[in-house]
């Protein structure tokens, strides 16, 4: 085991998220990279959760120049292994979007990478390698918002978009699995 190991930005943005909103629950740091960078126990270590976290920097302009644009939170970009998914041993990937606009709390989307995965792949087939754009706007919808058209930024906009496999809005705070545990 190594001695010295460091905490990414995004590992601790959930966690320090975590033990304010679950006092009751404890946060853990795998000593060794496992594909889990987080567990969240009882205060008994009875029942446990497993999250991989994933950090993006807002990819929004600061100015909003459209409507589109006035309608998002935050706007990240990541790229998935489609392999890392499939053989993810955690129970939840937790994607944290952090805004240009400093008023505004990290966003968090907690999803099972089978859930994760099986969208990715619906909405743009099978690869090796997702480009992965989470979107969240201010009526707290939450998408995958790469390939969408100018037409459709229009419609995400008036909020007329049918966003089918691409709305993961249910998985936007999605922090069921620690209530469960309490």
């Amino acid at each position: 085991m190594r001695p010295l190991f460091t905490v990414h930005a995004g590992e601790f943005l959930v966690g320090e998220f975590i033990e304010k909103s679950y006092p009751t629950l404890n946060v853990w740091i795998p000593a060794k990279d496992t594909g889990i960078d987080l567990l969240v126990t009882n205060m008994k270590a009875s029942t446990m959760v497993s999250l991989q976290v994933k950090l993006s920097r807002d990819y929004k302009p600061p100015e909003a120049s459209s409507d589109f644009d006035r309608t998002l939170v935050a706007a990240g970009w990541l790229t998935l292994s489609h392999d890392k998914i499939a053989t993810s041993s955690a129970d939840y990937w937790v994607f944290v979007l952090v805004s240009h606009e400093r008023k505004m709390l990290p966003q968090f989307i907690v999803i099972p990478p089978e859930e994760l995965l099986k969208r990715l792949m619906a909405i743009h087939g099978q690869s090796k390698i997702y480009h992965f754009y989470p979107w969240v706007t201010k009526s707290s919808v939450a998408l995958d918002g790469r390939g969408l058209l100018k037409s459709d930024k229009k419609k995400l906009a008036d909020g007329s978009l049918l966003l089918g496999d691409r709305d993961i809005s249910i998985f936007l705070g999605n922090w069921g699995a620690l209530k469960d545990m309490i």
